[in-house]
């Protein structure tokens, strides 16, 4: 007899909570394959292909494209083993109810695989079967790991959910868009108009969702009725300017509909909440906006408020002359042709005078073990850089960045970089960073003080590189000066040793020659 196992939303990583179903990859009824991807989902930070842990025929699947789950709630249910009967095939198990005998996992990200209740379908067994999962009592399940991602918890079986009054009423529930706002009934809208969804982006869902509108009411102007991120900024517009249409409006002509309005329903426009205007005697008085804090603006303040709740920080900071270490990269990169490859960047050759002076000062390579009390000194650099993005800010790692040169350095960057703003860096590219060097000076600033990206010890910051006066042996002149910073963790070092660290990344831009007697 066949198992039905849930598989539910494992953790992807840097303390996100939820994430998005952009794609489905499976059907109810396919056969699937340990470890093969089931779902792509994004995150706050990143799209991500899901595997499944187990091996057998997909019974049900949980949330539709641009559905939000949070981490622990189920995607699918998979019947794994054979059933007895083998007469059938893989498609009756896409009868299978999600509520026929699934297990569920007690605790963790994901059901348990170790043992489970039976139930389900033989067809599904048969099915299984054909993918070549083991029979009934030998069921195999992933030993993978993404965070938190096991199969191995004991199995406790699922309550059925009842139906809401709201469901058997046939009325679905509608919010005004604000927060703890009560829930309202309107009649459910005919399934020709509630259908599918032509809408590809996730973007362009995520803008959607958080100014209140409905995609199913907006007509696209894509190919075949494509909605487009121009059609939801338009309908943004007309709501806002119909707002303050209605906020504009005497008090006299509200006064004489008051009574048609009281008798008579009128239609809703979707509308945007925080510029709901609230009627104050003769003019309107525009609502504060409440912007949810979540997704990657929520996960960058809970990592930002940890690191200052937690970091005895410092910062010190420097001029320096870069007029040298410009010149260096323009002889670099007119040197080779046109074979020779990728530019070498500003941020490259910053980054690999950061490998170079943490191997001179490797107590800001470290983390701290607060209950142990012990400083953590990491063998390896793995450095992030901080990318600015269409999805907001994010950090990839480079791995093992001590042991690469300027070129490795910078075409690992480049892809990094890529990958980033097509929100396709994976969790792994994502985390485990041992240091951060934050170019803000593409901002056009010269200064700040970073904040350390938790639970590194250390970030250095560099700002805009200007034309400036500098005296230069002896004489005044105009040189190229940059501003670099050093945010550190004052419980692994003190200010000699960040001030020693910073000095000799400003000697080494100053003069680059310097950076060469350590290589």
């Amino acid at each position: 007899m066949a198992q039905v196992l849930e598989f539910r939303l494992p953790d992807l990583g840097e303390g996100l909570t939820e994430a998005e179903i952009v794609r489905w990859l499976v059907e109810v009824g396919d056969v699937v394959a340990i470890d093969q991807p089931v779902v792509e989902v994004e995150t706050a930070k990143a799209m991500v292909e899901v595997p499944c842990p187990y091996g057998g025929v997909v019974t049900a699947r949980f949330g539709e494209e641009g559905a939000e789950l949070p981490v622990g709630a189920p995607l699918l249910t998979v019947a794994v083993g054979s059933g007895e009967d083998g007469g059938t095939g893989a498609s009756a198990g896409a009868g299978t109810s999600a509520e026929s005998g699934r297990a569920v996992g007690a605790e963790g990200s994901l059901g348990g695989a170790g043992t489970a209740g039976s139930g389900g379908s033989s067809g599904a067994g048969a099915g299984a079967r054909a993918a070549g999962v083991p029979g009934a009592g030998e069921a195999e399940s992933s030993g993978n790991v993404l965070v938190g991602y096991g199969t191995g918890a004991p199995v406790a079986r699922r309550r059925r959910v009842r139906p809401s009054a709201w469901a058997v009423a046939g009325v679905e529930r509608e919010t005004t868009g604000s927060a703890g706002a009560a829930p309202v009934a309107r009649a459910a809208v005919p399934d020709v108009e509630r259908g599918p969804v032509a809408v590809v982006s996730p973007l362009v869902r995520k803008l959607a969702r958080q100014h209140g509108l409905d995609l199913r009411r907006l007509v696209g102007s894509g190919p075949e009725g494509l909605i487009l991120r121009a059609d939801v900024e338009s309908a943004i517009r007309a709501s806002e300017q119909g707002a303050q249409a209605r906020a504009a409006a005497p008090d006299s002509a509200a006064t004489g509909t008051a009574a048609q309005s009281a008798a008579v329903p009128q239609p809703v426009a979707p509308s945007v909440a925080s510029m709901r205007p609230v009627s104050v005697g003769r003019g309107a008085v525009p609502v504060a906006e409440r912007i949810p804090l979540r997704g990657v603006r929520g996960a960058v303040a809970d990592k930002l408020a940890r690191s200052r709740r937690e970091i005895p920080d410092a910062t010190c900071w420097v001029d320096a002359d870069a007029t040298e270490l410009m010149a260096a990269r323009a002889a670099m990169n007119s040197t080779g042709g046109p074979a020779a490859g990728p530019k070498v960047s500003v941020l490259a050759l910053l980054a690999r005078i950061c490998t170079a002076a943490l191997a001179r000062f490797p107590e800001l390579n470290s983390t701290v073990d607060p209950e142990a009390r012990e400083i953590v000194r990491l063998p390896e650099v793995h450095l992030g850089f901080a990318a600015q993005t269409d999805r907001g800010l994010v950090v990839p790692v480079i791995r093992d960045a001590q042991a690469r040169n300027v070129e490795s350095i910078g075409a690992e960057m480049g892809r990094l970089t890529e990958a980033a703003r097509a929100g396709r860096l994976t969790p792994a590219e994502l985390t485990g960073g041992t240091f951060t060097l934050n170019n803000y000076g593409v901002f056009g600033v010269d200064g700040s003080t970073p904040i350390i990206n938790h639970p590194e010890a250390a970030m250095l910051g560099v700002g805009r590189i200007v034309s400036k006066p500098w005296v230069h042996q002896g004489e005044l002149a105009v040189r190229q000066v940059v501003q670099l910073s050093l945010t550190f963790d004052h419980r692994v070092c003190d200010g000699g040793t960040a001030g020693g660290f910073l000095r000799y990344v400003a000697d080494c831009v100053e003069q680059p020659a310097v950076l060469l007697r350590t290589l």
